[in-house]
């Protein structure tokens, strides 16, 4: 492959990055003004890992977190942002992200495509030390914001205390002092209420 067509390809990898700022996730902004894009995300993640590195389990090499970070949620270009708890019900969608990454990874020369999907299949597989806390991170930030704007997306997608407790548990397999953050941080909301809690029926004697 020629300079001229390799760095075409890149240049057109770069164009189509600029969609994921288009893609809208459920989580709000700490002014509560809008909810969050989907690059905003994976530049906020992939920093918060290098700040809370100090907690992560295992030593992962840190420079492989962060790109996995910044590179996690591409796929979303094409299939757009779900909310966890919906988007763990969806058989289809891991195979419909799967095409869509290999699509996208696949407009850059062949050995940075084949680099970049590799990491991204490390990620979603969640199995080495780096795709544990890279995981664990990206499932933190979303609590952590909840939290910080009053339980707003919570309140509005009807999420209650117990699923983010049981959805986000594999927290602890990334980094165990992060996931005893979060169980304080869901006590915490419960108790300013800032969870969904569903309407109990009252039954007439």
């Amino acid at each position: 492959m020629s300079k001229t067509n390799q760095l075409d390809k890149q240049i057109q990898f770069i164009q189509i990055l600029d969609q994921l700022k288009q893609v809208f996730r459920q989580s709000f902004l700490l002014d509560q003004s809008r909810t969050e894009n989907s690059a905003e995300h994976s530049w906020h993640a992939a920093i918060a890992a290098l700040v809370l590195s100090d907690y992560a389990k295992g030593s992962p090499d840190m420079s492989k977190v962060v790109l996995m970070l910044l590179i996690h949620d591409i796929a979303e270009i094409e299939v757009g942002d779900a909310l966890l708890y919906k988007a763990l019900k969806d058989k289809t969608r891991a195979a419909r992200e799967k095409l869509a990454a290999q699509g996208i990874f696949g407009t850059l020369p062949k050995k940075q495509a084949s680099y970049f999907l590799k990491l991204w299949l490390e990620f979603e597989a969640g199995k080495s030390k780096e795709a544990k806390f890279a995981r664990a991170i990206d499932r933190f930030m979303p609590v952590l914001h909840n939290y910080l704007t009053e339980g707003k997306s919570w309140k509005k997608n009807k999420i209650t205390k117990d699923q983010v407790l049981k959805n986000n548990k594999s927290i602890e397999k990334g980094s165990p002092v992060l996931w005893d953050q979060i169980v304080s941080i869901i006590a915490k909301a419960d108790a300013e209420n800032y969870f969904y809690k569903t309407k109990k029926i009252m039954h007439k004697k």
